[in-house]
């Protein structure tokens, strides 16, 4: 039966179910709103459902989790859950063969890492470091780098979560950002504790390689739009900063290394099947490698 939900934890994921059990395409977004409520055509309706809970690829919201007792937080106007479908969408894919291709073990020197300790792209002893010894910046990382190559495999523009107006002006880069989190990166162990993590703590959006018909339309520079077009990647290559996990005190060994774009899921897309790469990682003294590398979600 149909009948109002609860918007308690309602987001893209459960919207992408929705859209597509009811064969209207993909999901634009997941409201949480109360304009059906009050006046409205469901006025003194119960809510059917509560607590719901999807990963985005289920067919039918009766597979997602949702709570056993119906309860809608919230006193006086409930907010209620609400979806806007679209008959096209982004898909963003990443590039398998550029990530385990581009590997490579760099030893820098805090002098040189300046930048990046601002955007919090270092481990936690590379700040104990700069607190603690007046000669930090003698102090060598090791970092683990690899190149992210993002690709609109979709059928419309990837764009920012945010508003212009609120993108943030990096001035050790000389451009906006306009996710505060894009990518994500982690290591963990066979038994899946994570022993590492690190991420491009703010990303610009721009066209860097284009195939087939399309031509680059967004550009980072002079405060210009910002996305991603179909046929089009955004590549940040494996010596542009941040494009690595400190793992300056990262035992040798073989691990597992997982790399995520959108993986809070703040933009809509056709799957985030193609979001994250599983891959396994062996880190020696001489050299790191990436291999075996699997599509997964976020």
């Amino acid at each position: 039966p149909w009948g109002p939900i609860c918007g308690d934890g309602w987001g893209v994921k459960e919207a992408m179910v929705v859209c597509k059990e009811l064969g209207l395409g993909y999901a634009q977004s997941g409201l949480q709103t109360h304009i059906f409520n009050g006046n409205s055509t469901s006025e003194g309706k119960e809510e059917i459902l509560s607590g719901v809970s999807c990963q985005g690829k289920e067919n039918f919201l009766s597979e997602c989790g949702h709570d056993d007792t119906n309860f809608c937080p919230g006193t006086g106007t409930r907010e209620m859950a609400a979806v806007v479908c679209v008959e096209f969408q982004a898909d963003l894919a990443l590039d398998l063969y550029a990530l385990m291709s581009s590997v490579y073990l760099d030893d820098k020197h805090l002098f040189y890492l300046q930048c990046a300790m601002e955007e919090n792209c270092l481990g936690q002893e590379a700040y104990r470091l700069r607190r603690e010894n007046p000669n930090f910046s003698l102090e060598s990382r090791r970092l683990l780098r690899f190149t992210s190559s993002i690709e609109n495999i979709g059928d419309a523009d990837f764009r920012p979560f945010i508003p212009k107006t609120a993108w943030q002006w990096h001035a050790c880069h000389m451009h906006y950002h306009s996710m505060e989190i894009f990518a994500h990166f982690d290591i963990t162990d066979f038994h899946g504790n994570r022993v590492l993590e690190g991420h491009k703590a703010s990303f610009c959006l721009e066209d860097n390689e284009c195939q087939g018909e399309a031509g680059p339309k967004y550009d980072c520079e002079n405060y210009g739009d910002q996305g991603i077009t179909p046929g089009c990647k955004d590549i940040y290559y494996a010596n542009i900063d941040c494009q690595w996990i400190d793992v300056s005190e990262l035992d040798l060994g073989t691990y597992i290394f997982k790399m995520a774009v959108n993986p809070e899921y703040k933009v809509a897309e056709q799957t985030f099947a193609n979001n994250a790469a599983i891959c396994t990682l062996i880190y020696t003294q001489q050299y790191a490698s990436i291999f075996n590398c699997t599509y997964a979600y976020p």
